[in-house]
């Protein structure tokens, strides 16, 4: 196993976390409160978003 990334990989992963991030700010407080209370940090949450999107992506 190795932990390099290949340029498509990493521009995926990049973009993937930056739709998260701009999903993650348009969250109301309220759904950012509950995000925080179940992954216990906004890193965790962004991270569980991501994992979600890079599993099962949405449909354009």
């Amino acid at each position: 196993m190795t932990d390099d990334f290949s340029e498509t990989q990493a521009s995926v992963l990049i973009g993937t976390a930056e739709k998260m991030i701009e999903i993650w700010n348009r969250l109301s407080p309220e759904k950012q409160a509950v995000l925080l209370a179940r992954f216990g940090s906004e890193e965790n949450a962004l991270a569980a978003l991501v994992t979600t999107q890079l599993v099962a992506p949405t449909k354009p």
